[in-house]
């Protein structure tokens, strides 16, 4: 097969979809690889080692998605991209399709074969989710941290205290690998943590592996207005695989809250889970939303490309390996986590989450591959 990757272009978007390494992985199993120049350059990856490591490099992206079976990316392809879409080319990336109806629309007109990293489900979790949302939730108390500050509109907070001062609050809405790394990172700073959960079965491992560290609270809805009204940085990491985010923070919670403090949505790729919500960019991250500060970057782990390209790639080479070794219709037959994975074949949405949240027809891929 042939396989490729461009360079991301969304704002501030450092990664990439292969590594050198990868690229060598790919090659070793019989593979051709092809790259855009510079593609590699935002993660520290010149041209050079990806030529080392056996792969080709082309001039453009669309010369890259016009000679490839397969084009690996990070990022959802943006309206500029669409051209490099074709029928039959196996789209490998992030997708977030509950929040991006024209471009569901785009793959199924084009009838494009749409793998989605954060819907390829294993009975332990999402593999190629779980990096970024490690990287997104230590990320989010850092950059909580930072724009709770006055010089940004913050309460001018120090989280972890100093003597005689009480530490700052956070609350910390769903307690997933992306809430319990920040929980890890808050918890690390010295400040008070909540955990907010749904589940009684993660509240208790939570209270587990944290002990007296964090407070784990019942996601009841007096449960979660007392804890906002209290808090001084919250952090959202609510998630539906492939499925629109529930907005359990709600504007009029935000009445209630402390002027100056802080909301990190780390959901807002799924739409987010608070309703004043919007995408941001690493530029100009924040706006004050109710008198609440509001950080809403679509692409957090894009801040630290080197860390996130590695980390990204080791769990979706793997993945990608079997769509290239047998084909990603044999593949999905052998694999049922990476089926999970297929959003659009054949201009059907085959996955249920994401034909709920925009509303399609659902149709099932064992029917459309055999």
């Amino acid at each position: 097969m042939k396989i490729g990757t461009v360079k991301e272009i969304k704002q501030h978007e450092y990664r990439v979809g292969l590594t050198p390494d990868v690229v060598a992985a790919y090659v070793a199993a019989g593979h051709e690889v092809y790259v855009e120049a510079g593609a590699g350059e935002g993660s520290a990856f010149p041209d050079e080692e990806y030529v080392e490591a056996g792969a080709k490099i082309l001039p453009t992206a669309l010369e890259v998605a016009s000679t490839v079976d397969m084009l690996v990316k990070v990022k959802e392809p943006l309206p500029r991209e669409y051209n490099l879409l074709r029928p039959g080319l196996i789209l490998y990336t992030y997708l977030h399709l509950a929040a991006e109806r024209r471009l569901a629309e785009e793959l199924a007109a084009k009838k494009v074969k749409a793998v989605a990293y954060e819907t390829i489900q294993e009975p332990t979790g999402l593999p190629c989710l779980r990096p970024m949302s490690e990287i997104a939730g230590r990320l989010s108390i850092q950059e909580g941290a930072k724009y709770i500050e006055s010089a940004y509109g913050g309460r001018g907070i120090l989280l972890g205290g100093v003597p005689g001062v009480e530490r700052g609050k956070v609350v910390i809405v769903g307690g997933g690998i992306a809430g319990t790394y920040a929980a890890k990172a808050a918890v690390g700073m010295g400040a008070q943590v909540t955990i907010i959960d749904v589940s009684l079965q993660r509240l208790t491992y939570l209270d587990d592996i944290f002990g007296a560290g964090v407070t784990t609270l019942f996601a009841s809805e007096r449960n979660i207005a007392r804890a906002l009204s209290e808090a001084d940085l919250v952090v959202g990491t609510v998630l539906v695989p492939g499925g629109s985010t529930p907005k359990l923070i709600r504007r009029e919670h935000l009445k209630t809250m402390k002027r100056g403090a802080v909301i990190v949505d780390v959901a807002v790729d799924q739409g987010g889970c608070s309703e004043t919500s919007r995408v941001t960019y690493h530029d100009d991250p924040v706006f004050i939303e109710e008198g609440v500060v509001h950080y809403c970057v679509g692409n957090m782990p894009g801040a630290v490309p080197r860390t996130s390209t590695v980390a990204l790639t080791n769990a979706t080479q793997i993945y990608g390996l079997q769509i290239a070794n047998l084909g990603l219709e044999e593949a999905a037959r052998r694999n049922p986590a990476l089926a999970k994975g297929v959003n659009y074949y054949d201009g059907q949405c085959v996955n249920a989450n994401v034909a709920r949240s925009l509303g399609v027809e659902l149709v099932d891929l064992a029917t459309l591959i055999g």
